[in-house]
């Protein structure tokens, strides 16, 4: 499997991943000195931008690495076990905010709305900082880059975009107890954030087990690639037809193309014709079997009769 290192993506996480670490250690003094429950539950989600930077980044590096002779696709699979664990922690952290705005709804603590209101901001400024240095693709990347290639990225792009929507209710919550001296908002602006998070956790977590239980990538349907396949001349059949990610960068694909009477030549020039078809689809890694017969292996694939018809 090729690499895929860019060193200019590289250098924004690391600029991204130290002002999201100086936002978690103000947010974090800050809401021990004012009290405010919804800034230390917004320190929670930065705590877990971090975390997914940091993530992001070491599955940037990592997947640069070369194959070997124990590991044969690499290391791409890690940037998904890092997306679980990622989802897992965004959960459990949800859960303890929604278990803490509960205690505080019950006893009410005094809030110092001011200094909320001025953290929160600076927070807020920070998060766009890193949004714009995260969202900044140029435009040759993403010329050379498949879509998938950004998938990495973009994971972490919206983990940030999410905190500064978080920020942003921070700030209304600081500006309501301020004018109304309605501490009850600072909890229930907690309870918003944790379910924020919890969204978040979810897509994180169904992404990263759609992977893992080597589902069929989201955007691609095996029907349309099997008739694509079938079409290319000389084909008269597709069948046992997979499609998988080894990571969201990475889609694989082995299948057994039954091919008509023809020589040894021809039969390479079919292969060739079906990988030019797949690579349209982003697919790039591929395991072809040609055959005389169907082999009964796997199931065959419903084409439709114009399809077969053609044939």
């Amino acid at each position: 499997m090729p690499a895929h290192e860019n060193t200019n993506i590289g250098r924004r996480f690391l600029i991204s991943i130290g002002v999201t670490l100086a936002i978690l250690i103000a947010e974090v003094i800050g809401g021990y000195w004012t009290g405010s429950l919804a800034l230390l539950s917004d320190a929670g989600h930065v705590l877990m931008d971090v975390f997914a930077l940091v993530l992001s980044y070491l599955a940037l590096r990592l997947s640069a690495l070369p194959a070997d002779d124990r590991h044969t696709y690499g290391f791409h699979r890690l940037e998904v076990l890092a997306a679980l664990i990622n989802g897992i922690l965004l959960g459990a952290i949800a859960i303890a905010i929604f278990f803490e705005s509960w205690q505080r709804w019950q006893n009410p603590q005094p809030v110092k709305s001011v200094e909320m209101l001025i953290i929160a901001t600076i927070g807020l400024v920070a998060n766009l900082i890193v949004v714009f240095v995260l969202g900044g693709h140029d435009h040759d990347e993403h010329e050379h880059a498949g879509e998938r290639e950004d998938l990495n990225v973009r994971s972490a792009f919206l983990h940030v975009v999410g905190d500064a929507v978080s920020s942003v209710g921070v700030i209304v919550a600081a500006g309501v107890i301020w004018y109304t001296g309605w501490e009850w908002v600072d909890p229930l602006v907690s309870v918003l954030i944790g379910v924020l998070i919890l969204f978040s956790s979810w897509r994180v977590l169904r992404s990263a087990l759609h992977i893992l239980v080597e589902g069929v990538p989201e955007g691609l349907a095996l029907d349309k690639i099997g008739q694509s396949m079938a079409e290319a001349p000389g084909v008269q059949d597709v069948h046992d037809l997979h499609v998988w990610s080894l990571c969201s960068g990475h889609v694989a694909l082995s299948a057994h193309v039954v091919a008509t009477d023809q020589s040894l030549h021809d039969c390479g020039g079919i292969a060739a014709e079906i990988k030019q078809r797949l690579a349209a689809f982003g697919i790039e890694h591929t395991t072809i079997q040609i055959e005389c017969a169907a082999c009964g292996q796997g199931r065959p694939l419903p084409l439709p009769a114009a399809t077969l018809k053609g044939k």
